[in-house]
């Protein structure tokens, strides 16, 4: 099997636990778990199974003044996006809501306009504008409920602005040990959150039932953990333009898991949306945008 191939699998395995994450927190929610509770589990387990990869394979910690800024990245930007997807799962379905959050490579290539001054090709403006498009057809054609949509666009701008950021500072740093930073800050900080709600009169909900605690803990291995790992073997081996082409499967997977495993469906206006947005995203990852190329960590 060639070494390209090889990393086609690891992508196609990484996008399909990302696109998974959608139908475990769901239900994982209707089995009970708070979204708190869910981020908590979900950034500890993945940041202890990322120490141990990073121990195992001799991986120093960057220095202070390097790791900073990353675990800032973890405590606002990882945490911030994952809040907004989680609460969304709650108003809107999980196939909507993984197909808005697929926008943030189109506000990456805004806020890399502004703010880092890269040009802005035909190819991407093009692919901005069928972005929108696809957007207007995906909300509009939608029954959901309003603070569900905004929600999943507001993760996907925080997102957006997380990855902006890591472009600049985790430039030359390893990538497991970035994730590792990442996810033991968003774990620290959730578990902060956690405290503080049970000090409140509010206890954490954990599932009750064997699928509540299964679901949680696909969240934590399988949909983080996992993901992350071969999401970077996969870009070792095809680079990190076709990786972002193979990575748009994930909004592809969840809309299929959806309809297969919580009965729902996409109206035609919104099929054609959803159509729209994924060859935008394509068209950006092939306009070879650098700042998309160099996101720290995946969804």
């Amino acid at each position: 099997m060639s070494d390209r191939l090889i990393g086609a699998v690891f992508v196609a395995v990484s996008a399909a636990a990302f696109g998974s994450m959608a139908i475990f927190g769901v239900w994982a929610q209707e089995d009970g778990v708070d979204t708190p509770t869910v981020l908590f589990v979900r950034f500890l387990a993945a940041a202890l199974i990322l120490a141990g990869l990073q121990y195992a394979r001799g991986i120093p910690m960057p220095a202070l003044k390097s790791g900073g800024p990353v675990m800032a990245m973890g405590a606002i930007g990882y945490v911030g996006q994952s809040y907004c997807f989680f609460l969304a799962l709650e108003h809107a379905d999980a196939s909507l809501v993984a197909l808005l959050l697929y926008l943030f490579p189109a506000f990456v290539a805004v806020l890399a306009a502004v703010f880092l001054h890269e040009r802005i090709g035909a190819v991407t403006a093009s692919a901005l504008v069928l972005a929108l498009a696809g957007t207007a057809l995906v909300v509009g054609g939608g029954s959901g409920e309003v603070l569900g949509y905004a929600l999943a666009i507001g993760a996907a701008v925080i997102y957006s602005v997380y990855i902006t950021v890591g472009s600049v500072v985790t430039n030359g740093l390893d990538a497991i040990a970035v994730a590792t930073i990442v996810c033991a800050a968003a774990s620290l900080v959730t578990g902060g959150i956690v405290a503080a709600r049970y000090l409140a009169g509010h206890p954490a909900s954990f599932p009750v039932s064997p699928r509540g605690w299964l679901s949680l803990a696909a969240i934590a291995v399988i949909c983080t953990a996992l993901a992350i790992i071969t999401f970077f073997a996969g870009m070792s081996r095809l680079g990190a333009t076709s990786t972002s082409v193979m990575s748009t499967l994930e909004p592809v997977v969840t809309v299929a898991l959806a309809t297969w495993l919580l009965n729902e469906s996409l109206s035609a206006v919104q099929a054609v949306g959803a159509v729209v947005v994924i060859v935008a995203v394509v068209a950006l990852a092939l306009s070879h945008r650098p700042v998309v190329e160099q996101s720290s960590t995946p969804v």
